[in-house]
């Protein structure tokens, strides 16, 4: 799990998201419509993305994220001292030990561009209530829409042979009309 909280003019906004094993990637973002510190909002989507993984009956995590003081105090490496931060800090200590395996890694904010940008999402449009947005896909796709609705050629052969054809031999295919020659020589 890759997380990210913001607090800034625009507002308090969190981010994260869940990779499983076999690297499928579930979102979630959030707008928090209450005061808060930086710190807590790090700490809210943390509590965020775990019940997620909780909900989804993930029983091994690795929790990435860019803040080190909520990685440090989830690793017993620092003490939470905020009074503020304390009860956060309970409430992740609780949860986690809802899984049989857990680990709190810290990385660099360059690193953590997906969780970033979904927090960022939360204040780029206005919602009144809550909103069930269906997760997104997104794909890289390496050739263009219309290559991929080009079906199977009749004759078995690829659909750019009669192009490679006539660049190769100035030939034209047997059938072809006037407008299909035209189109072969633009």
């Amino acid at each position: 799990m890759y997380f990210d909280g913001a607090s800034n003019a625009l507002g308090h906004e969190i981010g994260a998201v869940l990779i499983s094993l076999d690297g499928k990637y579930y979102p979630a973002t959030a707008r928090l419509n209450f005061n808060c510190t930086n710190n807590m909002a790090e700490y809210e989507v943390l509590v965020m993305g775990l019940q997620a993984a909780i909900d989804m009956r993930i029983d091994m995590i690795e929790v990435y994220g860019d803040s080190a003081l909520v990685i440090c105090q989830m690793r017993g490496e620092w003490e939470t001292r905020d009074s503020k931060l304390i009860p956060y800090q309970k409430l992740v200590t609780e949860l986690s030990k809802q899984f049989q395996k857990i680990s709190f890694n810290h990385f660099p904010r360059e690193e953590n561009q997906i969780a970033d940008t979904l927090a960022t999402l939360a204040v780029m449009f206005k919602i009144n209530e809550a909103a069930v947005v269906r997760p997104f896909d997104l794909e890289i796709r390496e050739v263009s829409a219309h290559c991929l609705n080009v079906e199977k050629e009749i004759d078995g052969k690829l659909w750019y042979h009669d192009i490679v054809q006539y660049i190769k031999h100035q030939a034209y295919p047997e059938n072809a009309m006037d407008n299909d020659k035209r189109a072969l020589e633009d």
